[in-house]
């Protein structure tokens, strides 16, 4: 099985999170995420798929969520109000007041590396061009240097077998 990998300098993006605890939640605080993405399947025209157009999906995915501050929507002690011009979340005896232009509301449980992962890779899953074959799908998420969360899916086991 051939694989591909794209992991350069200018797929990252800059968030505002803060993690819900078993008790509590963090301070909010943000991170310069680094995102890698890898492709497993069968070469089609010599390639699994074509490096500029995979640069460019992912490149798509980072800039929605550059330099916003990220809410997980699906976390049963948060609650989010949205109005027209902010989203209020609170969570606990916390409340925070923010712009609606610099949120990003994510269909996901929490903020952690694991679930943005998991979101990335849906969501390229989502755009990735419907005649390919893949296997399998791996979201990288780099929270900070030395620290990484990794997603994989498989696709189509039976791409695997020849």
């Amino acid at each position: 099985m051939d694989r591909v990998r794209v992991s350069q300098d200018y797929l990252v993006f800059c968030a505002g999170h803060f993690m819900i605890l078993p008790h509590g939640s963090e301070p909010l605080h943000g991170h310069n995420y680094r995102v890698a993405v890898s492709l497993e399947g069968p070469l089609q025209d010599d390639m699994v798929m074509d490096f500029v157009a995979l640069k460019r999906l992912v490149k798509g995915l980072v800039d929605e969520l550059d330099h916003r501050v990220l809410l997980p929507a699906e976390h049963p002690r948060l609650h989010l109000t949205m109005r027209e011009d902010y989203v209020e979340a609170a969570i606990d005896s916390k409340r925070y007041l923010f712009p609606m232009e610099d949120v990003r509301i994510l269909p996901i449980p929490n903020t952690s590396a694991e679930w943005l992962a998991r979101y990335l890779a849906a969501q390229l899953r989502a755009r990735l061009p419907s005649n390919l074959h893949l296997h399998a799908l791996e979201v990288e998420v780099e929270e900070s240097f030395g620290q990484c969360a990794v997603y994989r899916e498989v696709i189509d086991a039976a791409v695997a077998t020849p």
